[in-house]
């Protein structure tokens, strides 16, 4: 059934349809926002295909070039893998999707994203999400929606809902927010050190902005919305949980009080493989069923101490951090390092220093761009004991190193403060829980330690929750099984004054402004306390950066000179490249950097481009060369390709016949310039340069 839908919100008109495109699809919305226009669809398999334990959904957001009216590059010319901000929209729509399917929904289930039309100043994610959650919603696949998603901006102090993209280059807030009716569910964003009550009403003001977006989905459904299928999850058997939980007893409580990760892992899994033979035998359904008993069991059990006793897996309080340890300049010839260890999670952070020609070229749906910063993240097996095939950066490792990046961008100083590009490479060394926060200290320790001049150091925490009813527990700094056992993972980074990211997903549904504002305050607290920490290691950026470093040199020449300094196809710059070794690089409006780890090489440069494009001064004495002898004078280069006349009245104090009888072509003689006329020719005079010289030296 045909159905449009249409409102205006935020200043621009938002529609969304269902019934006319996709039909085949569970659920199909074509979704418009400005002239920006995203197609959803979504798929979920009538029965389980495989057991799970998990949701079996994938989410793919994918931009066609034709959207932008662009044909990919390439020898195919045809969309290829995915690229970073591809993966990133998924995994914002995925997060935002996963928590809100039913407990144990165990079809698997596809959402894919097409944006069919992308106009200069709407970005789709957030349309994507939001046609994501009308396609559930008109689908017979049961999810307890609608989400409605919106960017929050804050432009001279004022909260933007969804600024244009010009607009966000002047805001220093930049959030994307989805929420359902009740509570917000998912978020990610970043700051410009803004406080944490800012924060917390950009939030709320982007989840008070939603509710026309919730009426027209749920409108949309009413209208042409398919009867939802029936689905009831699996139940534990209440008399072999009791069961399992009789046998278990104290052999549970002595494994969970293990306070190593590794030995806790093996004694509590090894109890749920011995507890799943005695009481299953040999039948594997009825093993499975004990061992999911058995996790429950260890999950009540987990949860009921935090909020009961407020006491973790390992001991620690709610609010108590792990041990921590900073340790900066750890490989001798990297540009700066550093080693962050939190409890047992490690990483190694390291920074390098490069020139223009190194900086990363995007071509993005709605235009190229380039990127001066990159932070590449690297989780490799062995830092949680495990077995794996090396591949390429999965979707976690890209969502995490995004994360983190955005963290440290913003205490970096100015390109023209410092012209250099950056690469954080944080390489995850153990990892028993937010470890891309611990990349966010470690990037930030190795930035000093480079040298890089970083407004601020940037330390980030991972918060969590545990939920039961009216019972309510904020936990500081979670294991890795408490993100797995919690509601609530909630990253935030910052400086001592202020955000600069932030991330939250979340499983109970919704988080309240109440519980979003303690997290937010216990994270302050425990990111100071851990600045403190990272102070000990290294306190300011070093005043230069590393030797093994290139130096980079900014000067400004005239544009009319940038022929000259690149000569007839690249000639003359060339030569200079390849006698002083340095890398030299010429902006359009002037700008030269000129770059080398040779201070020596790099002077020769900089005295052979200001002699190129040098200009000559009246009343300054030159050191030239004469190029040729004429009957009235002769012609002096007293610059590179300039000239000047020398007349022979000029040329001593004492009357000479012919200029031949005091000069030949090849001398080198110093003249002092007497004028330029408005044509550009140049005056000199010997005879007042030797004159001036005389005097000096008397």
């Amino acid at each position: 059934m045909y159905r449009k839908l249409e409102i205006e919100f935020s200043g621009r008109p938002l529609s969304l349809e269902t019934g006319r495109l996709a039909r085949q699809a569970h659920g199909a919305v074509l979704a418009q926002y400005g002239e920006t226009v995203v197609l959803a669809t979504v798929v979920s398999a009538y029965e389980a295909r495989t057991k799970t334990d998990f949701i079996p959904l994938t989410v793919d957001y994918q931009e066609k070039t034709f959207a932008a009216g662009k044909i990919p590059g390439g020898f195919f010319k045809r969309e290829g893998r995915p690229s970073e901000k591809e993966i990133l929209t998924s995994r914002l729509i995925d997060r935002a999707m996963r928590p809100l399917f039913p407990k144990g929904y165990d079809r698997e289930t596809q959402i894919i994203v097409s944006v069919l039309s992308a106009d200069r100043d709407n970005d789709p994610d957030v349309l994507a999400l939001i046609a994501a959650s009308t396609a559930l919603e008109v689908s017979d696949i049961p999810h307890l929606g609608p989400v409605a998603a919106v960017r929050m901006g804050r432009i001279k102090g004022q909260l933007v809902v969804n600024p244009l993209l010009d607009q966000l280059e002047q805001s220093d807030v930049s959030m994307v927010v989805a929420a359902k009716p009740d509570s917000i569910v998912m978020l990610e964003g970043g700051a410009k050190i803004v406080d944490e009550e800012a924060i917390l009403e950009a939030l709320f003001s982007a989840h008070e902005a939603m509710h026309p977006i919730f009426e027209i989905q749920q409108e949309l459904r009413r209208l042409a919305g398919k009867p939802k299928r029936e689905f009831t999850p699996k139940q534990i058997d209440p008399a072999l949980k009791e069961r399992v939980r009789a046998r278990v007893g104290s052999e549970l409580e002595a494994a969970l009080a293990i306070k190593s990760k590794k030995d806790r892992s093996a004694a509590v899994y090894g109890l749920s493989d011995k507890v799943a033979a005695e009481i299953g035998g040999e039948d594997p359904e009825m093993k499975a069923k004990v061992a999911e008993a058995y996790d429950a069991i260890v999950r009540e059990r987990v949860r009921r101490v935090i909020l009961e006793d407020d006491k973790r897996i390992d001991d620690r309080s709610s609010t108590e951090i792990r041990p921590l340890s900073a340790q900066v300049q750890v490989l001798p010839r990297t540009h700066g390092s550093a080693i962050f260890t939190r409890g047992e999670t490690q990483v190694l952070a390291t920074v390098t220093l490069g020139t223009s020609s190194d900086e990363q070229k995007i071509d993005a749906l709605l235009g190229e761009r380039y990127k001066k910063f990159l932070l590449h993240y690297n989780f490799p097996p062995f830092s949680t004991g495990e077995v794996k095939f090396l591949r390429g950066p999965g979707r976690r490792e890209i969502g995490h190193g995004a994360l983190a990046e955005r963290a440290l961008a913003a205490v970096l100083p100015s390109e023209e403060e410092f012209p250099y590009t950056i690469r954080v490479v944080s390489e995850v060394l153990e990892s028993n829980g937010s470890s891309s926060m611990a990349t966010v200290c470690g990037g930030s320790l190795a930035l000093m330690d480079a040298g890089v001049p970083v407004k601020s150091a940037v330390a980030g925490i991972a918060m969590g929750l545990v939920k039961e009813g009216e019972q309510v527990r904020v936990l500081t700094d979670i294991l890795g099984d408490e993100d797995h056992l919690g509601d609530m993972d909630f990253k935030v980074a910052g400086t001592a004054q202020g955000v600069t990211a932030i991330q939250m997903d979340n499983k109970v549904g919704g988080v309240t402004r109440e519980v979003m504002r303690q997290a937010l305050h216990q994270a302050r607290d425990a990111r100071l306390f851990v600045l403190g920490v990272m102070e000990k290691a290294i306190q300011s950026p070093r005043e230069e950066v590393s030797a093994l470093a290139p130096r980079i040199h900014t000067m400004r020449i005239k544009p009319d000179k940038i022929r000259d300094v690149i000569g007839p196809g690249g000639k003359v710059i060339r030569a200079l490249t390849e006698e002083t070794g340095c890398k030299i690089d010429i902006e359009d409006d002037g700008t030269v950097r000129i770059a080398s780890s040779d201070s020596t090489a790099l002077q020769r440069a900089i005295d052979a481009i200001q002699a190129i494009t040098a200009e000559p001064e009246v009343g300054r004495i030159y050191h030239g060369k004469v190029r040729k002898i004429v009957d009235f004078g002769a012609f002096v280069e007293i610059l590179p390709g300039t000239d000047g006349l020398l007349h022979i009245s000029q040329i001593s104090t004492e009357r000479i016949r012919r200029v031949e009888d005091v000069l030949h072509e090849g001398d080198e003689i110093n003249v002092k310039v007497l004028d330029v006329d408005r044509s550009g020719k140049i005056r000199l005079s010997m005879r007042e340069a030797q004159e001036e010289s005389e005097q000096r030296g008397k």
